[in-house]
């Protein structure tokens, strides 16, 4: 779902095309907050004050919105938040931390997925846009643990590679600093990546229900 699915909702019938984005935004907003803060609070608790200083360690989304970001992944599927900033010259071991720091935002959209599909089997409250928030809430997260993950800048998953081959491996490093940007538009605009993620997600949420499924 896009623009062309937005402003052709918007023809037909227009506080439902209204409603629709304001779903998409909030959950949007869930996503990024928790994304963001759970880096922050993992650079501070590993020696890193810089982000809790700056009023990253939030889950307000206006501490973390970068509002072009936002229009484009509301309207085209495809965005970003403001980065966290950390200063490595406080972590005590500087590799070892940053990994730390970089899967702390995704693994912390996996548990909300998690939890958002707990509520989705516990609580099945009747009405299309109770249905529509919560599998956004699930999706949304789920893609933004998959996709932040990829080793490819400016992503969490490239400063993982970054701290395992900066030093034995740094031909790796450098291939993905050159020409990580173009390989990343390649898959988002040849629909490689929606269907990796696609499959990727799927998988994760039918795990997810599967383990619900057995106290429901």
């Amino acid at each position: 779902m896009g623009i062309s699915y937005i402003f052709a909702m918007f023809s037909q019938n227009p506080m439902q095309a209204l409603l629709y984005i304001l779903i998409v935004f909030f959950a949007m907003c869930i996503a990024i907050s928790f994304h963001e803060w759970a880096h922050a609070f993992a650079s501070y608790r590993l020696g890193d004050p810089t982000a809790k200083n700056m009023g990253r360690m939030s889950i307000d989304p206006f501490h973390h919105i970068d509002w072009l970001g936002a229009i484009m992944f509301v309207f085209f599927g495809f965005g970003w938040a403001k980065p966290v900033v950390v200063n490595s010259s406080k972590l005590k071991h500087f590799r070892r931390d940053d990994i730390i720091i970089s899967l702390a935002g995704p693994m912390m959209n996996l548990m909300l997925a998690f939890v958002f599909t707990g509520i989705w089997c516990f609580f099945r409250i009747e009405g299309e846009w109770y249905s529509l928030l919560i599998s956004y809430l699930i999706s949304l997260n789920l893609n933004f643990a998959l996709f932040n993950i990829l080793p490819i800048p400016p992503l969490d998953g490239f400063h993982v590679v970054t701290s395992l081959f900066i030093k034995k491996h740094y031909f790796i490093v450098d291939f993905l600093q050159k020409y990580g940007y173009f390989l990343l538009i390649i898959l988002v605009f040849s629909g490689v990546l929606n269907v990796v993620l696609g499959w990727a997600t799927s998988g994760l949420y039918s795990l997810f229900l599967d383990f619900f499924r057995l106290f429901v």
